[in-house]
């Protein structure tokens, strides 16, 4: 702040006071951080607990579908269990990037690791193209000369695998929050279950009209939907990682809400970005009304940082508070 505050203070005069601000204000964040730590280690459990019952079912009912598509010489089973395959793998990953999440912070990782969650979704979204691109490319395949298929059997073994997808889906759902890690986790589980219903179809295709043909379409059909979730999933974590403006929080609003908080006379620089999925920070250039003391300053800046939490769920602030504009030649400088 400059000079200006300095002399507001004069020797001694706010030092008091500071010391007892800054005794409070530090209890009050240990605290403040204790409970958030709590709060975000439960709910990581919680997760991680949904994350491993999905993985060991997917992987139970993956290993049914191969030795069922073999048996049945189902296309629809096969490509289906391919997808788990890359359900199980996903899962995986998902898991760890949610243990990854727990992490302490250090002086490498300041923040922790907390963006491994945004990395795993991605990998998920990767993991869900490539898996698209075998099915649709043995569909086409089988499409002219579509093999002999065991529609009960394949009935029997597709609804069985609804039902692990829904009940998978149903809990990551539930578990979710904003997460793109989960979420990657929970489209996984949701196209599966979409391609158990193809297979499903196919399977009544095949036993009451002799259609064989329905089973390579059934995977087209699992192919697109698996292209259509996973570009969802990898435009959202690449918006994240390229730390764009939070799709939930308008700018301007925040701007307008900044410039109308007491004390402040204008505000720039603003930038807002995701942390993580869950997680957005803010930094901003505040310049106060008048000439205030550094304690005055600090309890502005301290209730601006409230409004935020309040009003847009931003936790993560950085404020530089001044006196006066910044400098023109620093305009284009944070």
């Amino acid at each position: 702040m400059g000079d200006a505050l300095n002399q507001r203070m004069g020797p001694g005069d706010d030092a008091g006071c500071a010391s007892a601000t800054s005794r409070t204000t530090m209890r009050g964040t240990i605290m403040t951080r204790h409970h958030d730590h709590q709060h975000i280690g439960t709910v990581s459990q919680q997760r991680q607990r949904v994350l491993r019952f999905a993985l060991c079912a997917n992987a139970a009912y993956m290993l049914a579908e191969v030795a069922g598509g073999i048996a049945f010489g189902s296309l629809a089973l096969l490509a289906d269990a391919a997808h788990m395959l890359s359900d199980v793998a996903g899962l995986g990953i998902a898991l760890l990037a949610q243990r990854l999440i727990d992490k302490p912070v250090s002086v490498r990782h300041t923040f922790g690791l907390q963006r491994a969650e945004v990395l795993g979704a991605q990998a998920n979204g990767v993991l869900l193209l490539a898996t698209a691109g075998w099915i649709l490319f043995e569909a086409v395949r089988r499409i002219g000369d579509p093999p002999e298929v065991t529609g009960p059997g394949l009935l029997i073994v597709a609804t069985i695998g609804l039902v692990v997808n829904v009940v998978s889906a149903i809990m990551l759902a539930r578990a979710s929050g904003k997460s793109l890690n989960m979420r990657g986790a929970y489209v996984h589980m949701l196209a599966d279950a979409a391609g158990s219903v193809g297979a499903i179809v196919a399977g009544l295709a095949v036993t009451f009209a002799g259609a064989d043909w329905v089973d390579p379409v059934a995977s087209l059909f699992i192919a697109a939907l698996v292209v259509w979730t996973s570009w969802g999933l990898l435009r959202d974590t690449t918006h994240v990682l390229l730390e764009g403006t939070p799709d939930d929080i308008d700018p301007q609003q925040v701007e307008r809400r900044l410039a109308a908080a007491p004390g402040v006379r204008s505000v720039h620089h603003i930038h807002l970005w995701h942390l993580t999925s869950e997680s957005t920070a803010l930094s901003a250039h505040i310049v106060l009304d008048g000439e205030p003391s550094l304690h005055q300053a600090q309890a502005r800046g301290d209730d601006i940082k409230r409004m935020l939490a309040d009003s847009f769920a931003i936790r993560h602030t950085t404020l530089e508070l001044e006196c006066h504009e910044c400098d023109p030649a620093d305009a284009g400088h944070t």
